[in-house]
């Protein structure tokens, strides 16, 4: 299986896609898209009720492929996922956003919460580092500022250790004077 609520961890082996009017199941696009998502402890509560609900709807399979299904059991299409996205955005009242844009606001509060640019890199699946570091480190200015006050801070308590010592130095100079 895909997903492990045991281990908290999501497993991106496959994809499916519409084709001709069929769900067809491809491998993802790269290497570096067949990947291991860590899932926090609120999604696995989140994913932990929904399988309660299958359950109790009788559309929960042990062996089965997908984890979000029709009530019928079988699988989503990624159309209709989008066409339901678009009318809940509609109906939020929100400005408009893309499906896709959860994505790149993922990234973004991870790069927030100064989560490393490798393991972001892993979590997106993308194929190179610099791909990750040229989409989304200019998206923060923030994350500028604070870098440019964390060197601050930095050379600043490098300087007064430098100045301890020589206040030191000093004295000691001029008590054998």
């Amino acid at each position: 299986m895909d997903l492990s609520l045991e281990t908290a961890e999501l497993a991106v082996v496959r994809q499916l896609v519409q084709v001709g009017g069929r769900l067809v199941s491809f491998p993802p696009k790269s290497q570096a898209s067949r990947r291991t998502v860590a899932l926090d402890p609120q999604t696995v509560r989140l994913l932990r009720r929904h399988e309660r609900e299958q359950r109790t709807e009788g559309r929960f399979c042990d062996g089965r492929a997908q984890v979000f299904t029709r009530m019928d059991g079988s699988p989503v299409a990624p159309d209709y996922l989008t066409y339901r996205f678009h009318k809940l955005v509609r109906e939020s009242g929100l400005p408009p956003v893309r499906l896709h844009d959860l994505r790149h606001g993922a990234v973004t509060m991870a790069l927030a919460a100064h989560v490393d640019l490798p393991v972001v890199q892993d979590q997106v699946g993308h194929a190179s580092i610099v791909l990750t570091a040229d989409t989304y480190t200019s998206v923060l200015p923030e994350l500028q500022h604070e870098a440019a006050r964390a060197t601050a801070r930095l050379v600043m308590s490098a300087a007064r250790g430098a100045a301890r010592k020589v206040r030191r130095g000093r004295r000691g100079w001029m008590t054998q004077v």
